[in-house]
């Protein structure tokens, strides 16, 4: 556990932002102290790396905790974006090294202002905001988490979590298991219910994002125990292809 003057540290991030973060349910403190300090834990701090990586690409915090918080989130794609943006970046910076070195050495004998151009960057953020704010996941969990408070979307996750602290008692077992079968029904009709229609091919792709690693695997094995979230892996993909073959 980390502190948040030691998250500040690391991260370049003002406690007053982290403080804002946590009030807001952006960034909710892993657990608070007897002393009244915020404490954070590695999911915590990999959920920063996201929110710091959305800013990036102009989302708004309202905007980025509505991705971060949807059971659509896929970690894998946005350090996929996150990497190729940073590449665009370097490629800037590369540029612009370039031309002050050829001014240093040379002076200044041509008008080059290429070097300065963000275009490339910006047409890529653009793309990528696009990506995630346009889908039709995105907009009917957009629409139904209107108006919901930090604490509301809270106890929303929580009674998520709470279908896989079940599964979790159940993971010894065999994940065909009725009973297994019953809770992952139960965690799509959830979905459905709250955040957006969860079709069988979403829900499979979901089913692959929570044994992916990461914070939603640490989430769901820390709620049911380890193994929790492979477990619910493999009674998804037995849920859904029961319903392709009935």
């Amino acid at each position: 556990m980390m502190t948040v003057h030691e998250v500040s540290q690391i991260s370049g991030v003002s406690i007053r932002s982290l403080h804002h973060y946590d009030r807001i349910g952006l960034l909710p403190a892993t657990e608070v102290a007897p002393n009244g300090y915020r404490l954070y834990d590695e999911a915590a701090l990999e959920r920063l790396q996201h929110i710091l990586f959305f800013k990036e690409l102009a989302f708004s915090l309202r905007e980025i905790r509505q991705i971060l918080d949807s059971p659509s989130f896929d970690r894998d794609q946005a350090l996929a974006q996150q990497i190729a943006l940073l590449e665009l970046q370097r490629e800037h910076l590369d540029g612009l090294l370039g031309l002050a070195r050829e001014i240093q050495k040379i002076g200044v004998r041509k008008m080059d202002f290429s070097a300065f151009d963000t275009k490339k960057m910006e047409d890529y953020a653009a793309q990528a905001k696009a990506a995630w704010g346009n889908t039709s996941e995105y907009k009917e969990y957009e629409e139904k988490s209107k108006g919901r408070s930090p604490q509301e979307n809270q106890k929303l996750g929580m009674q998520l979590m709470q279908f896989f602290t079940e599964l979790g008692a159940l993971k010894d077992g065999s994940p065909d298991d009725p009973g297994a079968q019953a809770l992952v029904k139960g965690i799509q009709d959830f979905i459905t219910e709250h955040y957006y229609t969860c079709s069988d091919e979403v829900f499979l792709s979901l089913g692959q994002g929570y044994a992916a690693g990461g914070a939603m695997t640490k989430n769901i094995d820390r709620a049911g125990g380890e193994g929790t979230a492979a477990f619910a892996k493999q009674a998804i993909e037995i849920y859904c292809r029961n319903k392709q073959e009935g």
